[in-house]
């Protein structure tokens, strides 16, 4: 609903500097709420008027601002305009502040923000985000969790501002580690066994094959032979290989689902792996294939012809290296989908590789390379159970959920509820993501289960809390709920905090979609809690008459829908009990 107010503010500046008043949108933002409470509700800086042609450059900046903001007129929208170091402060006229916020939100809730003018040039286009990308027949290690959750973010944001999002799982489903997988198995497996425990006893297997291979050349040459059988498509290699692949993907499904996290197309090295071939054809009919002393394919990335950069796309052997498979992965994947941007989510250690795999496609011709995103996170430490160092997600969603339900069981604000553990799962889930999600995500961080499962402070226990117990309000209060109501009770401070927080929801979303970081959303509905915690401590609705209560309980529920809303983007399900 800001884009209402930026209006009003653009129309007036749109006058007074004879430009098209769609000029000044994007350089209106909300004023941030602090603990030094500004009368202001939007702001503009002169500067940036200055950078877009609206303004002479020529002339002392104070005198700038204080012309422009003498030339503003006040109307029934801006109460006050007043000239600060650079920058117009717009005071807005709080009833209509409360009217207009509380409108939308009641008539559109779930299109708050999103449909704001500021975001329409995000709107349409097709996105393929690929992430997690877990090993074949290695059960889900705790390290995915950043790639699942970081890429489920971005696809949910995407979608929200109304994007056509395809969510796209690339498994580590081909190379040497399934000749040794294969081998191993050949010598240690058991199908009884992979029945019973299928991915504990492929991973059992890897453990053993690879300790074997470390002092027995005989198991290296073994494995070797598997995997040559594999690419020669043997049918016994071949459907050893399949049995691994559908075994792992099913168990993997389990931990989506629990994740709350889907998946539009599962693809692997293993499917390109026969495109290869095309891929260095195309690159040796364009001249940029290269064979080196030692028999090594590599294209040249210097720029410059001198090799002071390059990346080797085929083995001395002829065999080709996952590089060569996601160049043949980009290609299939524009030619199917028609993407207008692709989105990798992996740790930053394939930060090389990706710019490699960029400098390729463009060097290939492909200008769409420029649309292509590598998203780079750091690493967790010490993300263990009472256990021990921890080695598979299962094991840390167990420990969140189990952790979480003592938590609630010696809670005095505790609720019955029908399905405690499913609660103490989500709200784990939420603790778990909330945590990962607080700084940039290039940072390593520290994992510490007691800070991220406390009910106080920036935690996604706290954000849980905070919908479930707007959620109690407002059911305790249904019958006292009106469709329309008198906005003039909310003009005390505690409610305009909240109306002008509730303002920059959609910048939030913009900064967001820019930087493709969830720390900025993190921090909004935080601060959106942290509020609403204060309001509710402070603006009773039992007690206060009719007017009072209805135009609170239409605060309150506004600010529940915005929180659950972020929360989704973020990956979150919201609680209703707790």
């Amino acid at each position: 609903m800001a884009c209402f107010f930026r209006r009003s503010v653009a129309l007036q500046l749109a006058k007074v500097c004879e430009l098209p008043e769609d000029v000044f949108i994007p350089l209106i933002s909300a004023v941030p709420v602090s603990k030094k409470q500004s009368a202001a509700d939007l702001r503009v800086s002169v500067n940036s008027l200055v950078q877009n042609g609206a303004v002479a450059a020529d002339g002392d900046l104070q005198t700038k601002t204080q012309a422009l903001a003498d030339q503003m007129r006040r109307d029934a929208v801006v109460e006050e305009v007043v000239a600060g170091r650079g920058v117009i402060h717009f005071r807005l006229n709080k009833l209509v502040l409360a009217q207009k916020v509380l409108e939308q939100l009641r008539s559109d809730p779930d299109g708050f923000g999103v449909k704001s003018e500021l975001l329409r040039h995000l709107r349409g286009g097709r996105t393929l985000v690929e992430f997690s990308s877990p090993n074949i027949a290695k059960k889900f290690h705790a390290g995915h969790l950043r790639s699942t959750i970081i890429g489920n973010f971005i696809a949910n944001l995407k979608k929200a501002l109304g994007k056509e999002v395809i969510r796209v799982n690339y498994l580590g489903d081909w190379g040497m580690q399934f000749g040794l997988l294969g081998a191993g198995f050949e010598r240690f497996g058991s199908q009884e066994k992979l029945r019973r425990r299928p991915l504990e006893h492929l991973f059992e297997v890897y453990v053993q094959v690879n300790r074997e291979a470390e002092r027995d050349e005989s198991v290296r040459s073994a494995a070797a032979e598997f995997f040559r059988r594999l690419e020669r498509r043997e049918n016994q290699a071949l459907a050893l290989w399949r049995q691994f692949r559908e075994i792992t993907v099913d168990e993997y499904k389990c931990i989506y689902e629990r994740l709350g996290v889907h998946f539009d197309h599962y693809s692997g090295e293993a499917f390109h792996h026969h495109q290869t071939q095309n891929v260095l054809d195309k690159l040796k009919t364009r001249g940029l294939l290269k064979t080196t002393e030692k028999g090594t394919g590599v294209v040249d990335l210097s720029g410059t012809g001198d090799m002071s950069s390059y990346a080797t796309l085929v083995r001395s052997d002829g065999t080709s290296l996952y590089i060569t498979r996601d160049v043949a992965a980009a290609l299939y994947r524009k030619h199917r989908f028609g993407f207008d941007e692709m989105i990798y989510v992996t740790d930053k250690s394939q930060t090389i590789h990706f710019q490699q795999l960029f400098q390729i496609l463009q060097a290939m011709g492909h200008q769409w390379a420029d649309r292509c995103v590598h998203v780079a996170f750091g690493l967790v430490q010490g993300m263990s159970t009472r256990r021990g160092e921890v080695v598979f997600l299962e094991d840390v969603l167990e420990e969140a959920c189990s952790r979480m339900l003592n938590n609630m069981r010696h809670s005095s604000t505790s609720k019955e509820l029908e399905d405690p553990e499913q609660t103490a799962e989500t709200v784990g889930i939420s603790a778990l993501i909330i945590q990962d999600f607080k700084g940039p995500l290039m940072s390593d961080y520290k994992f510490d289960w007691d800070k991220v499962l406390q009910a106080q402070g920036d935690t996604g226990v706290f954000l849980q809390y905070t919908h479930a117990r707007l959620c109690s309000l407002l059911r305790r209060h249904a019958s006292e709920t009106q469709s329309c109501c008198d906005v003039s009770p909310l003009v005390d401070g505690r409610s305009v905090s909240l109306l002008q927080h509730l303002l920059r929801y959609d910048e939030v979303l913009l900064q967001s979609a820019n930087e493709l970081q969830p720390r900025h959303l993190v921090n909004y509905l935080m601060t959106l809690s942290h509020l609403a915690a204060s309001a509710h401590r402070e603006l009773p609705v039992k007690g206060s008459s009719a007017a009072v209560a209805q135009a609170r309980l239409s605060l309150f529920s506004a600010v529940r829908s915005v929180l659950a809303n972020g929360m989704r983007i973020l990956g979150i399900t919201p609680v209703e009990k707790m």
